[in-house]
């Protein structure tokens, strides 16, 4: 199969004027409509050739191919490093190279390459390591590397300083010296990075004549391992990382891939996956893996040909995701009970002692959602804090990281826009909130100013049907960058609201066309919207804005609203 070759036609009963009109919201130009109607990797996959030291890294890799010399794949401890780590070890598997992997503990070894370990792969007969979605800041490891005589491929997409570390190659489209074709790809997800690395290590090896009397490794069956970290490691959804994310998908569903499939059984994911449950089911327990529990399982998972194998880790991640929510609730409490005393502030920066190191990250995700503000939350211990952040669109988190860590406020630090890691010195905490608040209060001020509901569609409840939904669901994969549509239905009045689960608003809601739709709002009970439309909703009608989707319980689907916001039609 060539790449980008698509797996079905179009669904049918599509409303191509709504679907061209959602493109077109999003930024696509007219004459370029079919190429982002059904986005392929033909259409949209670059030459890798383009990306600075790109063709070095193919040709070093393939010498390592041909000559059956000793790989380590050393890959960071989330999803999107598991994910590229395991992409490499199957594309190497493929061409009759056994690579090995290592992937740090976050709690005793931190983020990024560590000397130490990369000196003991040497030891042990590793002549090339690849790192893969952390070592583009990391010169003392990699010169520890390189006096070891070991040569070392960086594989990153993580912000750049101006001084490279000492590699074989370095290969980052988020280097500041990048190509601008490379440069126009800094979204790319580190796994992404790695898939173009496999595409001109496929080519090298063609033009070698290795492929003569070999079968050529599958490249599109990789596309659900970049599915799954691109989504999880929430880049922007445009451009080629769409492609890869629609094409991967496809790949997913079919479930050849034995520790997906052990993945999504342990989800309970029946159905064909989607955009979201990678962010939400599958991604989450990849990373309890490396947030609380033991770091290689998700690398494990994702190589293994053993169902039995994959089917008890896959397991043991549910389990660990399920401690994880726990810890992480605990974090949360403690970091939302600090939020009072730093209303003024542009950047949240929460700290506590005691704080696990595993779930700051999806904490301080929920905090900017909180607040709509960056959130930087940093577990302390006796010595130094650990900490990680989560930014809003318009706002370059990782850039200012960078910049403290220059400014002497950081222990170490570097990211990219939405989201930054960093260690820092207690002492130093309120100087480095102090930083923070003066470097990007504007940029908060501005982007918090120009945050609206922006609506793609408004109608009458009988107009939210599935044939919309299917419309809707076509212009996808949305995320980042690429936000799902937002319709508004009304006027309507509530027939029924109350409240299920722990926290979730239920309604129903009738308008003046005699149709009906379910609604439902997640984890909004103790707000203002909830409790006007649970109590004071008699006699008003009301516009209902949100996402639509499909409601599989009954007998056969229908359309409901994931409720996001209300107002009054009179």
């Amino acid at each position: 199969m060539e790449l980008g070759e698509g797996h079905e036609g179009e669904p049918h009963g599509l409303d191509h004027a709504i679907l061209d009109q959602l493109l077109l919201t999003r930024g696509v130009a007219k004459d370029d409509l079919a190429r982002h109607a059904q986005p392929t990797l033909r259409a949209f996959l670059p030459d890798p050739s383009s990306f600075r030291d790109m063709d070095t890294a193919a040709e070093r890799l393939a010498h390592s191919v041909m000559t059956r010399e000793r790989v380590t794949i050393y890959g960071d401890y989330d999803v999107d490093g598991a994910t590229s780590a395991a992409l490499l070890v199957e594309l190497l598997r493929q061409l009759g190279l056994e690579a090995g992997y290592y992937i740090p503990d976050r709690l005793l070894e931190g983020y990024g390459p560590s000397g130490e370990a990369l000196v003991r792969l040497g030891e042990a007969g590793s002549s090339l390591v690849v790192t893969v979605d952390c070592g583009a800041m990391a010169h003392e490891a990699l010169g520890m590397a390189r006096d070891a005589g070991i040569d070392v491929i960086v594989v990153d997409h993580h912000k750049c300083s101006h001084d490279l570390p000492p590699t074989t190659a370095l290969v980052n489209p988020n280097r500041l010296d990048e190509s601008d074709l490379g440069a126009a790809h800094g979204h790319l997800a580190a796994v992404g990075v790695a898939f173009l690395l496999a595409v001109a290590l496929v080519r090298t090896l063609r033009e070698r004549g290795w492929f003569a009397d070999r079968v050529e490794p599958d490249l599109i069956g990789l596309l659900d391992l970049v599915a799954l970290g691109t989504v999880a490691d929430v880049a922007a959804l445009h451009g080629l990382n769409r492609a890869f994310v629609a094409q991967g998908l496809k790949v997913l569903a079919r479930r050849n891939r034995i520790g997906m499939a052990a993945l999504m059984d342990a989800s309970r994911l029946t159905r064909a996956p989607q955009a979201s449950d990678l962010g939400f089911a599958l991604g989450p327990r990849i990373n309890a893996g490396g947030r609380i529990g033991e770091s290689t399982l998700g690398v494990r998972l994702l190589t293994t040909t053993d169902p039995e194998e994959a089917r008890a880790i896959a397991i043991q991640l549910s389990q660990l995701n399920e401690e994880r929510r726990v810890i992480e609730g605990e974090v949360q409490e403690a970091a939302e009970a600090q939020l009072a005393g730093q209303h003024n502030m542009a950047v949240q920066v929460l700290s506590g002692h005691g704080w696990h190191p595993g779930v700051i990250g999806i904490v301080a995700g929920r905090i900017k959602e909180k607040t709509g503000k960056p959130a930087v939350v940093i577990a302390l211990d006796e010595l130094q804090g650990k900490g990680s952040g989560r930014s809003i669109s318009g706002v370059d988190l990782g850039a200012a990281i960078i910049a403290a860590r220059e400014a002497g406020l950081l222990v170490a630090g570097g990211g990219h826009a939405m989201a930054a890691g960093l260690t820092i010195d207690p002492a130093r905490l309120a100087d480095f909130a102090g930083f923070l608040d003066e470097r990007l209060a504007r940029d908060v001020e501005r982007a918090r100013a120009g945050a609206a509901m922006l609506l793609d569609l408004a109608l009458a409840p009988g107009g939210l049907t599935p044939e919309l939904v299917a419309t809707l669901e076509a212009a996808g994969p949305y995320g980042v960058g690429w936000p799902a549509p937002r319709i508004a239905v009304g006027p309507v009045r509530i027939i029924k609201a109350d409240i299920v689960g722990k926290d979730h608003l239920r309604l129903i809601a009738s308008g003046k066309d005699g149709r009906s739709f379910k609604a439902i709002a997640f984890r909004v009970a103790e707000t203002d919207m909830a409790q006007t439309l649970l109590h004071r909703s008699q006699g008003r009608q009301f516009y209902l804005a949100g996402r639509a989707r499909i409601d599989d319980w009954g007998n056969r689907p229908a359309a409901e609203l994931q409720l996001e916001d209300a107002a009054f039609a009179d």
